[in-house]
């Protein structure tokens, strides 16, 4: 073990040096009414006798020279000295026993006093003697490691603004002050951050092995461990590989000839080897504090994991079972922090989905969520309001672990959702007293959808007494609703402790078949293809293609284009016109590999559509196709009536290379007007989509790359069969 890795302590014989790892040390907490695990390292055989408070317990190193001991649970109190004796003697004065606590996440659970709201006051008044300190240094490793660098400190305006970003986590320190203060007891707070890290990271392997979902996850882990099985079979394959290769390639070279192709040493058995992969800050960080005694651990991540919905439930418990089950500890008490409302990029709505997985984790045994939406900062992904985090964390500890009466922990939780004619009444637990609005305003952030039309709208939230009734003129039979379903919600309801609710949503939301339901002349019309946009790529299949199921000629075609935005509205357009070709094959996307291109007028438009300004009707002149798979240009080269040659809409001219950026459009050009275009779909989530004309910018959509704001996008073709 390398030398600055070892213990403070005073060394006072020149034999063989008793060390331990350097979460012992002068000043540190040991965890009260607990057995008390001191570990370390001796020459093989030596025994070693560790002493504190009148306590005194030996062991023997074995033939590795590891040693431990477990001392009885001690109650709070300190200063004490520990000493730890063999072939040399340690000694570790001014040590507490109070109450220790885990402090890890990504940056904002790193963010240090410094860098908080008033953070240079709350320096220089953080003098808290029985306050200890503990900072993990960064590192990440391939395999768990047994010490870390970091030293114990008493709280002091010095001590407290030392190493990290500003210092020492400012979340970890105000939950701690407010134990402190509570309490009245000492208490040890290990700071173990890293900032943009993701929490797989920090998850250790009988995690991953806890969680089925995670099946993938623990399999990579299992396969880059040297002291599994499965890795040392994979390994021992490989090296029969190797010997094999190596004695024909010997072979070759005595003959001169070419040497067989060496094998590759199989990827999948290398450890962690970035800081994101599974277990490698766990490895470095959380791996040497075990099994050090705490009481619990608090939690602020999520950011860096914030795309992936309902998958953080299952991460999250990974990480609390495989903590809890290192440590021995079933029922360790886990709080954690709702990330905050700020502007991640992407569907707002993605935020919704991920803040209503971090809350489902509150379903695994004594954990608690501290809800952030009325303290956070949408311009800055870290809210400096770090004071009213640690509190918050604080009334979770003090009400469920510490079972002290009257602390009221969470804000309003959903129980239940009932539909009354065309109201919805959301009933609420958890209220305390009641609910309120927490700036007296109007409620805000509750919306509510239809059975039959239309996405979701805003509602009239009306508080009755643990209830809120919600309505709005639009909905007629409302059927679902959802609450700070928003990255940018900083919703307003409270409870009488002045604690938010968080994001959550009941009821279901209906699944319609616009093309049923508003084009009765569909009915007459088979589906030929059925698309959905977000798969469409430079070489993709129809989820539907019935090509070959209809036989016989057609004398009409129609296109059905869907686009649904994040509030679950759905614009859309139907365009039926006489047949312009005998193939089925020439109707779909105009791919370069489809041989689909068509600039040509179409007779006999029927367009029917919920877009404000499209012209709809039957037998509408001014029809103009669009389809070809090339580079295009302004140029109005085809003389389409009413086109100008100096913008992208519906007279166009195509160019090189034929595989290009594409355009698959339907036009009336008497009214000026772009039906529907789908352009640029190799593209994905940067090509264009659109009904009618564009308001700003090409009529027809191009340069749009808008398609990845759509939550969902569907288009169908259909043929009218010739009996």
């Amino acid at each position: 073990m390398a030398a600055g890795w070892l213990a403070a302590g005073h060394i006072t014989e020149a034999r063989a040096a008793v060390t331990v790892p350097n979460v012992f040390g002068h000043h540190m907490v040991l965890q009260r009414d607990q057995p008390i695990n001191v570990w370390g390292w001796a020459a093989a055989g030596e025994q070693v006798k560790v002493r504190i408070g009148g306590e005194v317990r030996e062991a023997q190193a074995n033939s590795s020279g590891e040693w431990r001991v477990t001392l009885p649970a001690m109650k709070a109190g300190g200063p004490l000295t520990m000493s730890i004796q063999g072939g040399s003697t340690l000694e570790f004065t001014n040590v507490m026993v109070g109450e220790v606590w885990l402090c890890s996440g990504q940056s904002n659970m790193e963010m240090g006093i410094g860098a908080s709201q008033d953070g240079q006051q709350e320096i220089a008044a953080a003098n808290y003697p029985e306050i200890r300190l503990l900072m993990v240094a960064n590192r990440w490793t391939p395999l768990a490691q047994t010490n870390f660098e970091g030293a114990w400190k008493v709280c002091t305006p010095t001590t407290v603004a030392e190493s990290g970003w500003g210092g020492f986590s400012a979340a970890g320190y105000y939950f701690g002050r407010e134990l402190h203060r509570k309490l009245g007891v000492a208490v040890g707070l290990i700071d173990a951050t890293w900032g943009g890290t993701r929490i797989e990271s920090w998850t250790p392997p009988e995690g991953f092995g806890a969680v089925p979902a995670l099946k993938q996850d623990y399999e990579r882990v299992q396969l880059g461990d040297p002291r599994t099985a499965v890795h040392q079979s994979k390994l021992e394959d490989f090296l029969k590989q190797t010997e094999t290769w190596l004695a024909s390639a010997r072979e070759a070279s005595k003959r001169k000839d070419l040497e067989p192709t060496m094998p590759l040493f199989p990827s999948e058995l290398l450890p962690p080897r970035d800081l994101q992969n599974p277990t490698a800050l766990f490895n470095g960080m959380i791996h040497p504090l075990c099994p050090f005694g705490l009481r619990g651990a608090i939690w602020y991540q999520g950011e860096s994991n914030a795309s992936e919905g309902k998958l953080y439930t299952e991460r999250m418990r990974a990480l609390i079972q495989g903590w809890r089950t290192i440590w021995h500890l079933a029922d360790m008490p886990f709080y954690y922090v709702q990330i905050a409302p700020y502007n991640y990029g992407g569907n707002p709505q993605m935020i919704g989905e991920f803040w209503e997985a971090q809350a489902a984790a509150m379903a695994i045994p004594n954990t608690g969520m501290a809800v952030t939406t009325d303290i956070g900062n949408l311009k800055d992904i870290h809210p400096a309001n770090k004071q009213e985090v640690g509190r918050r964390l604080a009334l979770w500890a003090l009400a469920k672990t510490y079972q002290q009466p009257g602390v009221i922990c969470s804000g309003p939780v959903f129980k239940s959702m009932a539909v009354e004619g065309e109201k919805v009444r959301i009933n609420f637990e958890e209220t305390g007293t009641g609910l309120a609005s927490r700036d007296g305003k109007p409620l805000n952030w509750f919306e509510i959808i239809d059975a039959d039309e239309g996405g979701f709208v805003e509602a009239e939230a009306r508080i009755e007494g643990a209830s809120v009734v919600l309505s709005s003129p639009q909905v007629k039979k409302p059927v679902a609703m959802r609450f700070a379903w928003s990255m940018l919600a900083e919703p307003n309801l409270v409870n009488s402790a002045g604690l938010p609710a968080s994001a959550f949503r009941s009821g279901t939301v209906p699944k319609r078949d616009l093309l049923a339901l508003q084009v009765p002349e569909a009915s007459k019309y088979q589906v030929v293809y059925d698309l959905d946009l977000a798969k469409i790529g430079g070489e993709f299949t129809y989820d539907v293609d019935n090509r070959a199921s209809l036989a016989g000629k057609f004398d009409r075609v129609a296109y059905f284009l869907e686009l649904q935005s994040a509030d679950e509205s759905t614009q859309y357009l139907y365009v039926s016109m006489d047949a312009f070709t005998t193939e089925l094959s020439k109707l779909g996307v105009p791919t370069a590999t489809s041989g689909i291109n068509w600039q040509q007028p179409v007779q006999n438009l029927n367009v029917v559509s919920n877009v404000k300004g499209v012209r709809t009707g039957t037998g509408l002149s001014g029809g103009n196709l669009e389809f070809w798979p090339n580079n295009y240009g302004p140029d109005n080269a085809a003389k389409v009536p009413n086109a100008d040659s100096q913008v992208y809409d519906f007279g166009d001219a195509t160019g090189m290379p034929v595989d290009g950026y594409g355009s698959m459009q339907v036009h009336n050009s008497e009214a000026r007007q772009t039906l529907f275009a789908v352009n640029n779909w190799k593209a994905k989530g940067g090509g264009d989509l659109g009904i009618g004309n564009q308001p700003k910018g090409n009529p027809d959509w191009t340069f749009a790359a808008n398609a990845g704001s759509y939550k969902a996008k569907r288009l169908r073709v259909l043929v009218r069969l010739v009996k």
